[in-house]
C-alpha cells in the first residue's frame, strides 16, 4: 500500500506495563519496533500499586525464607481463575512465574525480600512480599498451603511506577521508538491483514503545546481517579488541544500490530451496557481506559468474551480485625468470608446485597482496631479507615443497631446469634472463614459500618472509595496472543495483551494478578510478532 508516513515491523498501541513488556520482547526477538501511546506512557500501570502476583519458588520468596511450588501456585488459581484461561496457560504461567521475576530485576525492577507479618489489602513501606489474594482465606487452604506471592515493586507509596519507569527505559535501549501523545484511530487492514495503524499525534505540534498537553495529562491520570468531574474538564481541553494542532499519520507494521491499551472503566456507555451494576465506584485507572483498544479490535471483527466482569473492591484492611467483622445484607445475612481479598468482598456486595452491605463489629475489635491501625496503615488507608468510621451507627443491641440502618433486626440477631454459637462450639464457619480470623460479636455498644457501593456519597464515597477495574477484552489465542474473530479464526497481523484482551484475571482479581498478566501476555505477543520477523528473515536468507 501506499500513503504510510512511517514504516516498522511492530506497532504497539498502548505504552503501559502490557505495551512495554510486549516491546521489549519483540525488540530483543530481532523486530523494529515502535510503540504509540495517547498521553506520555505508563498508563494505568503507572499509577498502581505496583504489585506482581508471582510465586512457585521466587528468588523474593526464597530469600524471605518462604517455601512455595508451581504445583501449590496452580492448585490456589485453578480455584480463583476458574474458565478465563485454559488449565494448560495457567500451568504455565505458574511454571515461568519465578523465571518472570528475574525477567522484570534483569530489566531493573526492583523487588525485596521483605515479608508483611499480618494480612491487608497493601503492605506498608516496610513491606514488599505479602498475601496479596485470598490464599489464607479457609476455603482456599484446603486446595493449598498459603503462601505470600505479592512481589510489590520497592518503593514509596503506591509504587506502580518503580514497576513501569525500569520497563520503559529497558524499552528505549532495546530500540524501542515511543511516540507519546498520539492517539489511534484505525487499523489499516489490506487482504484480511492488519498491516498497519491511522492515529492522530502531536509530533508536529509546538513545544509549548506539547509541554501543556503533559502536563494537563499527569494531572488527568491520578488526581483525576478521585475527582471524575476535574477529569472531565482536562479531558476536554486535552480534546481541543489535539483537534486543533494533531496531525493525521499511517504507521505501516510489516509484521504486526499488538493492542495493549488498557480496560473501558473509564468508558460510561460500555459500562452502563456491559456491567450496569457495577454503579457508585471510581474508575480505577486511565482516561485512556475507555475501551479504545478493544473497539479497535472489533472493529476489524474480534471477538470478545467476559466484558461484564468487573472488579470492584471493598478493602477492610488495615487494621487486621477487621477481618474478624461480619459483612451483611439488608435481610442482616451474611454474604462472604470476610478474610478474602476485597475484590470477592466487592463482588458479594453487588451480587450478593445489591450493591449495599454493612460491617457488624463490637467494642473490643473496633478498640482492637484503633490501636493497630497506626503500626499497619500508609497515609491514604489511615483516609480509608476514617472514611469508614465516619459511617458507624452504635447502639446498646443487635436490633436496635439493624433498626439504625434499615437492616431487619430479626435476620440480624439470628445471624449473630449463628456466629457466636458456632465459634463457642468449635463448629466451622459456614463461609469458609478460617479460626485465625473468626472473632465473637458480644461486647456492647455495637457497631455497623457502611461499605455499600451503590449508594455511596459524601464524606465516605470520598475518603472510602470502591475502586473498580475491567476484566474482559479481546478473546486472544492463547499460545500467541493473536487476536481471534467471531468464528475461531485468528486474525492476522493482530495481538492483544493486557487488559485489552482476556486473561489470566479475567473471571477474579486478586492484587498483581492483572499486572503479571500484563507483563505474561505482553512478552507471549511481543514474542510471536518479532518470530514473524525471524521467519522473513529466514526466508530472505536462503
Amino acid at each position: 500500500m501506499t500513503g504510510w508516513d512511517l514504516h516498522t515491523d511492530v506497532v504497539v498501541v498502548g505504552f503501559g506495563a502490557a505495551g512495554a513488556a510486549a516491546a521489549i520482547e519483540a525488540a530483543e526477538g530481532g523486530a523494529e519496533v515502535v510503540a504509540i501511546d495517547r498521553y506520555a506512557g505508563g498508563g494505568a500501570s503507572a499509577i498502581s500499586g505496583g504489585v506482581v502476583y508471582a510465586g512457585g519458588g521466587t528468588s523474593i520468596q526464597k530469600q524471605a525464607g518462604v517455601e512455595d511450588s508451581a504445583d501449590a501456585m496452580f492448585a490456589y488459581l485453578s480455584k480463583e481463575v476458574g474458565d478465563a484461561v485454559s488449565l494448560k496457560t495457567l500451568r504455565r504461567f505458574c511454571d515461568e512465574s519465578p523465571a518472570m521475576i528475574e525477567w522484570l530485576q534483569d530489566r531493573g525492577v526492583p523487588f525485596e525480600a521483605s515479608l508483611c507479618p499480618y494480612k491487608t489489602s497493601y503492605p506498608s513501606n516496610r513491606h514488599y512480599l505479602y498475601y496479596s489474594g485470598s490464599e489464607a482465606a479457609g476455603e482456599f487452604r484446603q486446595v493449598a498451603t498459603p503462601a505470600p506471592r505479592g512481589h510489590r515493586a520497592k518503593g514509596t507509596g503506591t509504587s506502580g511506577k518503580k514497576l513501569f519507569a525500569p520497563l520503559a527505559v529497558s524499552a528505549t535501549r532495546v530500540g524501542v521508538r515511543l511516540l507519546p501523545q498520539s492517539r489511534a484511530c484505525s487499523l489499516v487492514v489490506s487482504d484480511g491483514r492488519v498491516v498497519g495503524v491511522e492515529f492522530r499525534s502531536l509530533a508536529d505540534a509546538p513545544a509549548r503545546i506539547r509541554l501543556l498537553h503533559k502536563r494537563i495529562g499527569l494531572l488527568s491520570a491520578k488526581p483525576g481517579i478521585y475527582a471524575p468531574q476535574f477529569r472531565y474538564l482536562l479531558e476536554r481541553r486535552l480534546a481541543h488541544l489535539e483537534k486543533k494542532y494533531a496531525t493525521v499519520l499511517r504507521i505501516e507494521a510489516r509484521r504486526g500490530v499488538i493492542l495493549a491499551a488498557g480496560g473501558f472503566v473509564a468508558d460510561r456507555t460500555m459500562m452502563k451496557t456491559h456491567a450496569p451494576a457495577y454503579a457508585g465506584g471510581i474508575a480505577l485507572g486511565t482516561a485512556g481506559d475507555d475501551g479504545s483498544g478493544i473497539q479497535l479490535g472489533t472493529d476489524v471483527g474480534a471477538a470478545t468474551d467476559k466484558l461484564g466482569n468487573i472488579s470492584a473492591w471493598r478493602f477492610i484492611v488495615p487494621p487486621v480485625p477487621f477481618l474478624g467483622s461480619l459483612l451483611v445484607n439488608e435481610a442482616g445475612e451474611r454474604m462472604v468470608d470476610e478474610s478474602r481479598y476485597g475484590a470477592a468482598l466487592g463482588q458479594a456486595i453487588v451480587e450478593k446485597g445489591a450493591g449495599r452491605g454493612w460491617l457488624v463489629a463490637d467494642a473490643a475489635l473496633v478498640r482492637e482496631a484503633k490501636k493497630q491501625l497506626p503500626s499497619q496503615s500508609m497515609w491514604f488507608q489511615r483516609v480509608q479507615n476514617a472514611g469508614l468510621m465516619s459511617t458507624a451507627k452504635r447502639a446498646d443491641t443487635i436490633e436496635n443497631l439493624a433498626r439504625k440502618v434499615g437492616i431487619d433486626p430479626v435476620g440480624l440477631r439470628a445471624t449473630v446469634e449463628r456466629h457466636n454459637e458456632a465459634l463457642a462450639s468449635g463448629t466451622p464457619d459456614p463461609l469458609g472463614k478460617h479460626d485465625d480470623f473468626r472473632r465473637p460479636v458480644v461486647e456492647s455498644p455495637f457497631a455497623l459500618f457502611d461499605v455499600g457501593i451503590a449508594e455511596a456519597s459524601g464524606l465516605s464515597k470520598m475518603m472510602n472509595p470502591c475502586p473498580m477495574i475491567t476484566l474482559g477484552g479481546l478473546v486472544v489465542d492463547e499460545n500467541s496472543g493473536e487476536v481471534v474473530d467471531g468464528a475461531g479464526n485468528t486474525i492476522r497481523g493482530l495481538f492483544a495483551a493486557g487488559r485489552t484482551a482476556v486473561g489470566l484475571c479475567s473471571n477474579s482479581y486478586v492484587s498483581g494478578l492483572s499486572l503479571a498478566d500484563c507483563i505474561f501476555s505482553g512478552r507471549r505477543a511481543g514474542a510471536h510478532a518479532a518470530e514473524g520477523v525471524q521467519r522473513v528473515v529466514d526466508a530472505e536468507s536462503m
